[in-house]
């Protein structure tokens, strides 16, 4: 058996904790995220190693070793329990965090980022859980509220991160994110109500390949991986990139950091109004339209970014690429429910939270070869083409019936 579906209010109520848990992690982990790079060459390496390989490594090794470790862990939801694995996530994450405030040498901040990646994983525990006690006819409108959750955090701790940093200094934001963390994590564990039976087909090591490959197969399944590869890419690929654009754009500016941070913002920001509102109308309509149309836009939209030649213009299409992505990223996540089993909504989303950390960890790496081959703004083309690419395979490859992809298990 697998998780035992909770009563109306429990559900909603089950929804709207794990939304504030995701939250706090959410903000708590963009905290230290402007200033990563930073640390690392304030910390300097003990073995005369390059600084910016380093820099380098501190997201790679982690976005590497988290795509290794979430279907592990996804499959020990299944089995245990998801609110145990959501809260393992916080309060792991709390002492590793936590630790990093505390770190030496820019060597010992990359091995704790790596030792991160394989015990965190925050999003894809929280949206396991809300999938496992969801009814699947609202489970747009709860991924739309989850994906509001991350967004609004990942507006906000930028700024947090920034001011502590430079009032405060490094050290303290990684303090500041260790108690977001705990208090998430106690969050989960005195609210949330979890019903859960363990499986009794559940035998044997949790390294179960034959069916990792037999939930791949499922019809759907896989397509919705790789859109969600091609979309997160396409966001994560001007992220490192995008203050170098700003000063290209602000000609001389002392004001690129603020402008960059607030153009992050304003596209998060935006995402988390259009989520539970699209999140919505894919309930109504279905996902796949509210994908497909989201999706088109997001490439049409991309595209002139290239061209722009004023901050106001960068700005205001990022606005609208954020309201785009709030109709990309939940509707993958409902689509997934609707193909899989709930039994299984720990493993799926442990695959899927592999797949975004693979677009995360190669992000940078597709990013310098791009602008070193093409130039900085062909990277907005690239997006648009990764976009159009996700669109032809949701064309192509996702079933038109929501529900059609139980229909071939």
């Amino acid at each position: 058996m697998e998780a035992i579906p909770l009563h109306d209010k429990a559900w909603q109520r089950t929804l709207w904790i794990m939304f504030s848990a995701q939250l706090l992690s959410a903000i708590g982990f963009s905290t230290i995220f402007p200033f990563l790079s930073l640390y690392v060459h304030s910390l300097g390496s003990v073995w005369n190693l390059n600084l910016d390989f380093l820099a380098a490594m501190v997201f790679t090794g982690q976005g590497l070793t988290m795509m290794i470790s979430s279907p592990i862990w996804g499959a020990v939801a299944d089995r245990y329990g998801r609110k145990l694995m959501s809260q393992r996530a916080m309060f792991g994450g709390a002492i590793i965090i936590l630790l990093m405030a505390f770190a030496r040498s820019a060597e010992d901040l990359v091995f704790l980022r790596i030792i991160q990646g394989m015990i965190t994983g925050t999003v894809a525990a929280s949206n396991a859980l809300v999938a496992s006690v969801v009814p699947k006819e609202r489970s747009g409108y709860a991924m739309g509220v989850m994906q509001t959750g991350l967004w609004t955090g990942v507006a906000i701790g930028p700024l947090i991160g920034g001011v502590t940093a430079d009032f405060i200094g490094y050290r303290a934001a990684f303090v500041i994110t260790a108690v977001l963390l705990v208090i998430g994590g106690f969050l989960v564990m005195w609210g949330v109500e979890e019903k859960f039976v363990a499986p009794s087909k559940a035998k044997g090591s949790v390294l179960d390949f034959s069916s990792w490959w037999k939930l791949l197969s499922s019809h759907g399944v896989s397509s919705v991986f790789g859109v969600r590869f091609l979309a997160f890419l396409s966001r994560t690929l001007l992220v490192p990139f995008a203050p170098i654009y700003m000063a290209l754009l602000m000609a001389g500016s002392n004001r690129v950091g603020s402008m960059t941070g607030l153009m992050v913002g304003l596209s998060s920001a935006a995402g988390t109004f259009s989520a539970i509102y699209l999140g919505r109308l894919g309930d109504r309509f279905g996902h796949r339209h509210i994908l497909l149309i989201s999706t088109l836009i997001a490439a049409l939209i991309s595209l002139p970014q290239a061209f722009v030649t004023s901050v106001w213009q960068l700005l205001l299409l990022q606005v609208l690429l954020g309201i785009s992505y709030g109709g990309i990223m939940p509707a993958l996540s409902a689509l997934l429910t609707h193909y899989t089993d709930q039994a299984e909504v720990g493993a799926v989303y442990g695959l899927d939270n592999s797949v975004s950390s693979a677009s995360r960890a190669v992000a940078p790496l597709i990013g310098a070869a791009v602008v070193s081959a093409f130039g900085l703004r062909s990277l907005f083309i690239v997006m648009s083409l990764m976009l159009l690419a996700a669109l032809w395979l949701s064309l192509r490859r996702l079933p038109i019936n929501q529900t059609s992809a139980l229909a071939h298990d």
